[in-house]
């Protein structure tokens, strides 16, 4: 049933595409068809004249008709906004031509990114070790974004907050605060204890099985408890 839908939908759509062109100039055609070859990406104005060799005039005029028509549209290229950039109307920009999720009709969404790195910040802060699935999964329970929110926004948010010298990435050991975190995966948690408020910096410890010992104190070479006893520092450095 689906592949008769699909082929009658094809069907469909060629017969439009026939009508269409019947009512469409020689040059307006050319350039119709060749804009709508070009999918999601679309082609700049430029690039038509190279290809179709029509005079200036009659690419600007079709253009024109063409879009009156609502056969294509004028979209932004990110990598060159002051080329006129043209599109078939039933298809949407590629992440290539938009810039992906942080741009707004070809700007950089830079209130939407603090915003989203707040939010998720002040997660991090609370749950003290995430994961970026764990943030993910959080937002979309939460509701906290008013737009969805992709598993590659978050993962470029986390990525964006390490550069930001904001959190550290960390694999994760299994003990102390990574005991909900399987042993080597990756996790991310704040630089300084507690989230960002000034508070003493976690040390490179915190990474290893020593670091949140509750009997480190007692611990030393020769000691009852001792790293050649210790079962869980032989885990860590089989790791």
């Amino acid at each position: 049933m689906s592949r008769l839908q699909g082929s009658s939908s094809s069907l469909k759509r060629k017969r439009e595409l026939a009508l269409v062109s019947d009512t469409l100039t020689d040059g307006e055609r050319v350039l119709y068809n060749l804009i709508l070859s070009k999918r999601d990406m679309g082609i700049w104005s430029g690039d038509m004249k190279r290809e179709t060799n029509l005079p200036d005039n009659v690419v600007k005029k079709s253009l024109k008709l063409l879009q009156s028509k609502g056969l294509i549209k004028e979209v932004v290229n990110i990598q060159n906004k002051a080329r006129k950039h043209y599109m078939a109307a039933q298809f949407e920009p590629s992440k290539e031509i938009t810039g992906g999720d942080w741009y707004s009709e070809g700007n950089l969404d830079k209130e939407l990114i603090n915003a989203v790195k707040s939010v998720c910040l002040k997660y991090i802060s609370r749950q003290k070790v995430v994961t970026c699935d764990g943030v993910l999964e959080w937002s979309r329970k939460s509701g906290v974004f008013t737009a969805e929110v992709s598993n590659q926004q978050i993962e470029e948010i986390l990525r964006t907050l390490v550069l930001d010298d904001e959190i550290i990435e960390v694999k994760s050991t299994g003990y102390g605060d990574f005991e909900n975190v399987p042993v080597g995966r990756v996790c991310y948690k704040c630089k300084s204890k507690g989230g960002v408020r000034g508070e003493p910096k976690d040390g490179a410890m915190s990474s290893i099985p020593c670091g949140v010992c509750p009997r480190i104190n007692f611990c030393s070479p020769d000691g009852i408890v001792s790293p050649r006893t210790c079962v869980y520092y032989q885990k860590w450095l089989d790791f």
